[in-house]
């Protein structure tokens, strides 16, 4: 070493240290500001998404919001919705709003968890990690096979009622090393607004359907009633009620006992509704009577339903305990409606039609039963 220089300082040293130190605290800080902010736009968008399953008024339209809304949010190839239905009743709640359970795409309805994937019985928090074909190939669609899966529990009173699974073709979106307490969040409001949905769907499924036969009650029909007929008059088209009453229905209940009565009106509405298209309206109007409104449809069309009415339920014996059975048969009145323009009380129409109905029904009756009469008169 030449004289008058020398070796870079320990004073040198050290402040490159620490200029080294502060340059990794700065990316640190930075690395977590971001962070910060991913998760601050992470929990605003959860928070949003958790507000719009609160607001759903329905159990399709929750369903909806779970699927569509949560894959458009996050961003995801797939979101599914596994639920535990073990007595059939989110199904058949679903199915009495006439909607087809093959539309609800994402959506699939089990008895049991555990024989869809074995680890979901023991699911507490999220599990997130990579797709297994062997454990996860029933939770997602058939044609997927995601990189990375989010499988989160719907719990509600520490039981597992369902699964919602996000999937990504990312295999590395959903890692055992991420927080998921937003997802935890999210599932436990998720649970809650099934719960919500299914106990709304009870509650107006009980204010208008019969209980015994699983019809529309009284109250339904005369409020669709008046709906159809102002969609008739828009369309310019006809409409139909039928009035229909089981004969002799007093003699089975005083021969048998009234839970053999019971016994017989399910399966008459049973009978009657395998007759109905889709887009009828069937209703249990009181004690033995039923109704049924026939949209878009005219007299000769009415008659035929009638008909077919009448063959279902006499052909086949309704059997009654073990060791009896009654043939049963019916009368049934025809009326037909074609509203006017600038009608405007739909009401007193709806009275109107089912009165003519009524009337057609007791002339059937008078003439012998297990028949229908129609009305001559178009309620206008």
């Amino acid at each position: 070493m030449r004289q008058g220089q020398s070796g870079p300082s320990a004073a040198d040293a050290d402040g490159a240290a620490l200029e080294a130190e502060h340059r990794a605290l700065k990316a640190r800080l930075e690395t977590l500001t971001e962070q910060v902010g991913r998760n601050e736009a992470l929990l605003k968008k959860t928070q949003e998404r958790e507000l719009e399953l609160l607001r759903a008024g329905s159990l399709t339209q929750l369903f909806e919001r779970l699927i569509q809304g949560l894959q458009l949010s996050y961003q995801l190839d797939a979101v599914a919705v596994m639920l535990n239905d073990p007595q059939h009743e989110i199904r058949h709640l679903l199915s009495g709003d006439g909607l087809a359970l093959d539309q609800l795409q994402g959506v699939a309805f089990v008895d049991a968890l555990t024989t869809v994937a074995p680890q979901l019985a023991h699911l507490e928090r999220p599990w997130l990690g990579p797709f297994h074909k062997a454990d996860h190939e029933l939770l997602v669609p058939p044609s997927m096979r995601p990189g990375s899966l989010a499988l989160i529990p719907l719990r509600r009173h520490d039981v597992l009622d369902g699964v919602l699974v996000f999937a990504s073709s990312d295999p590395f979106r959903f890692t055992h090393d991420l927080a998921s307490d937003f997802l935890a969040h999210l599932g436990v409001v998720a649970a809650i607004c099934v719960e919500n949905a299914v106990n709304r769907a009870r509650l107006l499924r009980s204010g208008l359907t019969d209980f015994l036969t699983g019809f529309h009650n009284r109250r339904y029909l005369h409020a669709r009633l008046r709906e159809e007929l102002a969609r008739a008059q828009r369309a310019r088209a006809p409409l139909v009620c039928l009035m229909i009453d089981v004969d002799h229905f007093k003699r089975i209940n005083d021969q048998y006992g009234h839970l053999a009565g019971d016994t017989v009106l399910k399966e008459v509405a049973h009978r009657i509704d395998t007759e109905m298209r889709i887009s009828d309206t069937g209703a249990r109007f009181g004690g033995d009577e039923f109704a049924i409104v026939l949209a878009g449809a005219d007299i000769p069309e009415g008659e035929r339903v009638a008909a077919r009415v009448l063959h279902s339920v006499r052909n086949h014996a309704i059997p009654i305990g073990r060791d009896a059975a009654e043939t049963v048969t019916l009368s049934i009145g025809v009326a037909a409606a074609h509203p006017a323009p600038g009608t405007r009380d739909y009401k007193v129409l709806a009275e109107r039609l089912i009165a003519e109905a009524d009337a057609a029904l007791y002339r059937a009756k008078s003439a012998g039963r297990n028949r229908f009469a129609t009305s001559p008169n178009v309620v206008a």
